[in-house]
């Protein structure tokens, strides 16, 4: 419970009494400053809690590279060593280039959040799509140890997000609604 309701008395509201016609500020509601709020310059104060699980995701998976690096030595050579860091490396690079373009995109407004994921969905699987047949077409013999390495990085990346989003609190954001000005009427 956050506190009192900061809205007026029941029955003030409109569709009679029903619903409040005000909920108060978003920071007499939550005690956290207004999203809206001008704040301090830098990556940090403007993209805040968009890539606050970062550090967790990139550490995991990249001890899991350290890992695959290793297996891939003793299990195939420097070929499946290769192999396995670079799917490692290829989920980790294309993962957080998402991230970092969808927290951009909802940082300007978040109308652009699904047009900017889905085109860079959609360029980056074109991309890996066109380099993998090339690697496919050489033969190389590092190519099981790719797969291996991006299965098992998708799942380490995937955990240590989930896990992070469920040991942190989640994150209260109040966004006014924009209402349309009315017409004006001669």
């Amino acid at each position: 419970m956050i506190g009192p309701y900061p809205g007026p008395a029941p029955g003030a509201g409109r569709n009679g009494g029903r619903y409040p016609t005000a909920v108060g500020t978003f920071a007499g509601v939550t005690g956290r400053p207004d999203p809206g709020a001008p704040v301090a310059a830098g990556a940090g104060a403007r993209f805040g809690w968009r890539l606050a699980h970062l550090p967790v995701v990139l550490a995991a998976t990249g001890g899991l590279g350290v890992v695959a690096l290793a297996a891939g030595w003793l299990a195939g050579g420097a070929a499946s060593a290769a192999g396995a860091a670079a799917g490692v490396a290829l989920v980790a690079g294309s993962y957080l280039l998402t991230t970092l373009l969808v927290a951009w995109a909802d940082s300007v407004d978040v109308r652009l959040v699904l047009p900017v994921g889905l085109t860079t969905y959609l360029v980056k699987f074109t991309v890996i799509g066109i380099v993998m047949a090339a690697v496919v077409a050489t033969g190389w013999d590092g190519l099981p140890a790719l797969g291996v390495g991006v299965v098992a990085a998708v799942v380490v990346w995937t955990g240590s997000h989930i896990w992070w989003t469920v040991t942190h609190q989640p994150r209260l954001e109040y966004r006014a609604p924009r209402r349309a000005q009315a017409p004006a009427v001669d």
